[in-house]
């Protein structure tokens, strides 16, 4: 999880680093603030991506999960391990479609639940409106329950 910036001198010259922290360990990254794609990543998700991510929550076009477990597995394995926001967004909006409609068996509701996890940290730290209801709409789907 990407905890900040800092600068960091290098061969007698300061660059901005992104530091990212690693989960359940003390280890951490100094990836170019520069040049995050060098390193394989992305740039962080900033305002004024929220008004998109929050439509892909809201109005999502269905996404064609199998329905077979296995294949539906590894399809959603694919998108929570890609990291990409949007697709988790749209993920997330099926899957809680799916769990209001009729309920999700365990290993959907925890790649569920995982969705909303990622997503949180993308919008950790952003304090503009759109992020707050962003942050809204995941709390609420976290505690909705099926009918």
């Amino acid at each position: 999880m990407v905890s900040g910036t800092c600068q960091r001198p290098v061969a007698g010259t300061t660059h901005a680093y992104y530091q990212v922290d690693f989960p359940n360990t003390s280890s951490r990254a100094f990836v170019p603030v520069s040049a995050p794609h060098s390193t394989g990543m992305r740039a962080a998700l900033t305002a004024a991506d929220m008004p998109d991510l929050l439509k892909r929550l809201q109005f999502s076009q269905e996404l064609n999960l199998p329905r077979q477990w296995a294949a539906r597995h590894r399809r959603v394995t694919e998108i929570l391990v890609g990291g990409d926001p949007y697709e988790l967004a749209t993920l997330t909006c099926e899957l809680r479609r799916w769990n209001i409609e009729r309920g999700l068996p365990d290993l959907d509701r925890q790649a569920f639940r995982r969705a909303i996890r990622l997503l949180e940290q993308e919008v950790r730290g952003l304090e503009d409106q759109c992020a707050q209801d962003v942050q809204r709409l995941l709390d609420h789907a976290w505690n909705e329950t099926p009918n």
